[in-house]
């Protein structure tokens, strides 16, 4: 359970951390070398995204890892 709300809060926060930035899902995915359900899955909170996704993710995004995981469960 802890796990499941934990990977929801995440995939929230990249999503608004990616319309913060402006781009759509298919252009943070293709910028990540990744297509655009693999990202959906991400955001919806579906799979547990390996830690160089989620460094690619930040780098796009232009924040530090650690933005990615500014929320509370």
């Amino acid at each position: 359970m802890v796990k499941d709300a934990f990977l929801k809060k995440l995939g929230k926060n990249i999503t608004r951390l990616r319309e913060e930035a402006g781009l759509t899902q298919l252009e943070l995915a293709l910028r990540c070398d990744k297509d655009k359900q693999s990202l959906n899955r991400v955001e919806k909170g579906r799979v547990n995204p390996s830690a160089f996704y989620l460094y690619q993710i930040a780098r796009e995004l232009n924040v530090p890892v650690k933005e990615l995981f500014n929320f509370s469960i």
